[in-house]
């Protein structure tokens, strides 16, 4: 199996389609729907795949859009594993207007995943073999139980995997109370764990080595949007600044951004030189409509660009 894994609780098909304009009470002539496999450790396997890379996926999915989800994925050639539920996988929808260039982004609740779905979903990580790094990404569906990342962790001790998490709320606080490596929270989502503060310009570094100092994780990525991102250790912090860029959609940016920075360490780069290449993929993946993720070509063209400090 490909070292690494990339764990999605709440999957989805994401439908994104563009429309004249948007108007109240009258029938909205679509273009073409586009289908996609979707959820946060999807889209990082997607990414990985797009950049020459190997990932296996594992989610729970339920349904016929189960079952569609999974066709979507075997025509990506990504390997996953998919574990069966009673409930039916979502699906996201994500709209453009061409009279405003703006973008409208409906997103579904996922389904309750049961408690013995989740105990499949760990049994099946653990089975799993040469695993260097597994990546928890996406939002949460109800009913997760709290023990939910003391059991992920455990596997990862177990195959001696990092892991790497990237997700928000009650679900990022349960992680940093079990053995992490890396985190990737927007500014809200670093203010959410420093208790809601009001993080002022130049507060991050501060903030972020102090969830550090108590042992909750040993790297943490802060996604600054369109100004890149900083990453920040014990010791150490460096920031990556991309150039401007024509920006069409920001679904799947921060997937993007997870990805290049697993796939650069998984190819023995440093922490520095993964950020950078971790930056350019999310700033790639602005500059494509709807729901298409990174190209290649982009980002190899954005890399030398990244600025560093």
């Amino acid at each position: 199996m490909p070292e690494i894994v990339t764990l999605t609780f709440n999957p989805c098909i994401d439908k994104s389609t563009t429309i004249d304009s948007l108007v109240p009470e009258k029938k909205l002539r679509c273009t073409t729907p586009r289908f996609e496999p979707g959820g946060g450790g999807i889209n990082v396997s997607k990414v990985i795949k797009n950049l020459g890379g190997n990932s296996a996926a594992l989610f729970p999915v339920g349904g016929y859009s189960g079952k569609f989800l999974q066709n979507l994925l075997l025509e990506t050639g990504i390997d996953f594993i998919a574990v069966a539920t009673t409930s039916p996988t979502r699906e996201n929808l994500v709209v453009f207007e061409n009279a405003t260039s703006a973008q409208y982004r409906f997103v579904m609740p996922g389904q309750p995943l049961g408690e013995n779905e989740f105990e499949n979903c760990i049994t099946e990580l653990g089975k799993l073999r040469g695993t260097t790094y597994i990546v928890v990404s996406g939002s949460f569906p109800p009913g997760m139980p709290a023990t939910c990342f003391k059991k992920i962790a455990k596997v990862a001790y177990k195959v001696n995997a990092k892991l790497i998490v990237d997700t928000s709320g009650e679900a990022l606080k349960q992680a940093l109370q079990e053995e992490v490596f890396l985190i990737k929270p927007n500014l809200n989502e670093l203010a959410a764990l420093a208790g809601n503060v009001k993080i002022k310009a130049g507060e991050e570094e501060k903030i972020c080595r102090e969830i550090i100092a108590q042992g909750r994780c040993e790297v943490i990525v802060v996604s600054l949007g369109a100004e890149g991102a900083m990453l920040i250790t014990e010791k150490n912090s460096v920031r990556c600044v991309p150039p401007k860029v024509h920006r069409k959609s920001t679904v799947g940016a921060g997937d993007s951004m997870v990805a290049g920075i697993v796939l650069s360490l998984q190819r023995n780069k440093t922490l520095e030189e993964a950020l950078r290449f971790g930056t350019a993929c999310g700033t790639a993946a602005t500059m494509n409509a709807g729901t298409e993720l990174c190209h290649r070509k982009d980002v190899e063209e954005l890399y030398p660009l990244i600025n560093v400090y």
